[in-house]
């Protein structure tokens, strides 16, 4: 395992995961950052608490929050910056990938180069 910055969390993101693990009871968790298939545009985001690391998760303390991505994302996610906007409407984490070739209008699902993907079918 060992120590890059892959991802960028803002103050405002970071703020709203810690509010989100005391109200979990997840305090002391990772928070992983990662990619899985599906979605509109055939790969979407994933952000969870988890309590293990692999061997290969690059491994980033930021506002006092361990975030762990694993090797195999690590390329798709490098430079990636993950806000979180509130408004009348509501709150949302926001994500800038600057490797995403096309994004879906939900702003979850992405399309990548050098990752293979199966978009499913949006209704």
């Amino acid at each position: 395992m060992s120590t890059k910055q892959v991802i960028e969390l803002t103050e405002a993101a970071a703020f709203q995961v810690k509010e989100m693990m005391a109200h979990n009871e997840e305090e002391g968790s990772y928070l992983r950052v990662a990619v899985k298939g599906g979605g509109c545009s055939g790969l979407s985001y994933g952000m969870a608490f988890d309590t293990e690391r692999q061997e290969d998760d690059f491994l980033d303390e930021q506002y006092g929050l361990q975030i762990i991505v694993s090797k195999e994302d690590a390329g798709i996610l490098q430079g990636t910056k993950i806000d979180f906007k509130q408004s009348l409407m509501g709150g949302g984490f926001t994500i800038d990938n600057p490797n995403a070739l096309a994004s879906c209008g939900c702003g979850t699902s992405f399309k990548a180069a050098g990752r293979e993907s199966t978009p499913e079918v949006c209704e």
